[in-house]
């Protein structure tokens, strides 16, 4: 049965403006998204190094390879290929991979390694004894301590005003869903390629490069009183 020729004009109506209305929807909201939550503040600088390298004015990986750095150079080329890459065109940004000085020789060899062709302009190499590492560690907001050899497959994110970054709720929209019990992500694991992929590097990163660029224009919504509650939640 033939459409009326008014109904007929009503569906090509319909049809024309649907796909004009939602582009219209599209330009005019604003991309509302969530922040990185700061889960913890004042994370120490580095000390004083070779190159000036420091964290503030920086978004920082905050890595620690430790006295035997190529145990840990999976991690590394996880990091590398995973974050670094993807990462490496926002300004400010940086990786920083803390080590004693006594790991200078095989750091270096594992650096030659990972950059094969590659210049890696913001992939640094700080050195400095164990009382600063240590330090700087326990600064940190981390469920696993350093091994023996002040290493850990953990990496952490710090941004501009020395703050670290992650989630204080980790749960999927399944667990919210059946109220399973709040667990966070204070740091990411390297040898975790999925987390590395799908939360680090799509998600997190994006996020944080996505709110100072926001800053740098004036339509970041600094939500301060957000932030102070949950950090006072998760830490009561």
């Amino acid at each position: 049965m033939e459409l009326s020729s008014g109904k007929r004009n009503i569906v090509l109506g319909i049809l024309f403006f649907l796909p004009v209305a939602f582009i219209l929807v599209m330009l005019l909201s604003k991309d509302n998204y969530n922040p990185l939550d700061i889960v913890k503040e004042g994370i120490k600088e580095l000390p004083a190094n070779e190159n000036e390298i420091q964290l503030k004015d920086h978004i920082t990986i905050l890595s620690f390879l430790g006295k035997k750095p190529m145990d840990n150079s999976t991690a590394a080329f996880n990091l590398k290929e995973l974050v670094y890459d993807r990462s490496k065109g926002f300004k400010t940004f940086q990786v920083v991979m803390l080590l004693p000085h006594e790991a200078k020789s095989e750091a270096e060899t594992l650096l030659k390694e990972i950059k094969t062709y590659e210049d890696l302009k913001f992939w640094h190499l700080v050195y400095t004894n164990e009382s600063n590492i240590k330090s700087i560690f326990n600064s940190l907001k981390s469920e696993q301590a350093l091994d023996n050899n002040l290493s850990s497959s953990m990496v952490f994110i710090v941004d501009r005003d020395l703050n670290q970054r992650g989630r204080l709720d980790d749960r999927t929209d399944k667990e919210i869903e059946s109220n399973a019990s709040v667990y966070s992500l204070y740091s990411y694991d390297c040898v975790e390629v999925a987390e590395l992929k799908n939360k680090m590097a799509a998600e997190d990163m994006r996020v944080l490069f996505k709110e100072y660029r926001d800053k740098r224009k004036g339509e970041f919504d600094d939500s301060n009183q957000r932030r102070n509650k949950d950090l006072k939640q998760i830490n009561e």
